[in-house]
């Protein structure tokens, strides 16, 4: 057989092992007849060729079974495996280890039990429980994708969660409105995964309020639905802007957030833009100013996190003087591939950073 027959026969095998799985887990039923009978049937062969087929083959159903079955098809299948394993190594003569094994199946039972019992609390057997999360983590990721705009414009956005996680409590959410680009950069209160569960509630939820509600709504009807969550302590920041792509004039609009930096290619200059909301979700009625300015051929505007700026050992303006000076480095190449650039370069380890550059090119 050749080399490239041997990958695909490889390819195929895997294909149907794949099929398989999502059979087992769609039918739990059929999951615990197999399970069974392949327990029963290591025991049988177990019990009649001693020396060819090793009883602790057992364990493999009991693993298999914690994948995929419900709480109480997992307890059938483990009252049945132990009890044969144990009929098949105490009918073995007395030099062959019994009670041992018997105790080290009926604890991997256990642990099966265990963490089975865990997943029947949310009403999600078997990996169904972790498929859902990858698919709320694929629904985050795809939330901070900025859609298409003219020629003459760069976006370019970069997370990166604390201790390397998947879920982070940064966000980003966009929309397109006529001429208009929103762009709204959210930082939830906490880091990494503990604030992986309120980021994805709230990015469904900006994500549906921008572009839907006038420019000047998105933040109070953002505050007052994080009012109503009636959580703790906890709140969120937010820098939102809005850019005419037509003529580059925008419009930011902060919530307790670090101001965004706007970068003027005539001067070489590079000024923040704060308008000095409050945080929200801790008050009723609050107003956030909008600070307006354009974005001329070759200007940049950048989004960041207090994660990008701060740390215990450093303030935001001192943070933020060297996130400038990190940009600095990347006016010569345009700003392509920077924000990933920035936030290895700028970003903390231990808190979420995330970064938005909007690019004017001077040469679409």
């Amino acid at each position: 057989m050749s080399r490239s027959g041997g990958l695909a026969e490889v390819r195929r095998i895997g294909r149907r092992v794949e099929s398989l799985g999502r059979r087992a887990r769609r039918s739990h039923r059929l999951a615990f007849v197999v399970l069974t009978l392949t327990s029963i049937a290591i025991a049988v062969s177990g019990f009649v060729w001693q020396t060819s087929v090793p009883t602790s083959l057992l364990i493999i159903p009991l693993v298999v079974g914690g994948l995929l079955l419900r709480f109480r098809e997992l307890v059938a299948l483990t009252i049945i495996t132990v009890t044969f394993g144990a009929f098949v190594v105490l009918s073995r003569g007395p030099t062959m280890p019994r009670v041992g094994f018997v105790l080290v199946l009926a604890i991997v039972g256990w642990i099966m039990l265990t963490s089975a019992k865990v997943r029947s609390r949310l009403g999600v057997p078997g990996t169904r429980g972790e498929s859902m999360l990858m698919e709320l983590r694929d629904i985050l990721t795809a939330q901070g994708e900025l859609p298409d705009l003219p020629a003459g414009w760069l976006v370019d956005v970069a997370i990166q969660s604390a201790g390397g996680s998947s879920f982070s409590g940064d966000f980003v959410v966009s929309t397109t409105r006529g001429d208009l680009l929103e762009v709204a950069l959210v930082d939830v209160s906490g880091k990494g995964i503990d604030a992986g569960t309120r980021a994805l509630l709230l990015s469904g939820a900006f994500g549906g309020l921008l572009g839907v509600v006038p420019v000047e709504e998105f933040l109070p009807s953002a505050n007052r639905y994080i009012r109503r969550q009636d959580w703790d302590d906890d709140f969120a920041t937010v820098v939102h802007v809005v850019i005419d792509v037509q003529t580059g004039e925008f419009d930011v609009r902060t919530a307790g957030h670090p101001p965004a930096i706007h970068f003027d290619a005539w001067s070489g200059r590079w000024q923040t833009r704060d308008a000095d909301g409050p945080l929200l979700g801790l008050m009723e009625a609050p107003e956030f100013p909008a600070n307006h300015g354009q974005l001329k051929l070759g200007d940049a505007l950048f989004l960041y996190s207090d994660g990008m700026v701060e740390t215990p050992r450093r303030d935001i303006g001192r943070g933020t003087d060297r996130l400038v000076g990190h940009a600095e480095r990347l006016v010569a190449q345009g700003f392509q591939g920077g924000a990933a650039e920035l936030v290895a370069s700028a970003g903390g380890p231990g808190d979420d950073s995330a970064i938005v550059i909007i690019h004017r090119m001077a040469h679409a």
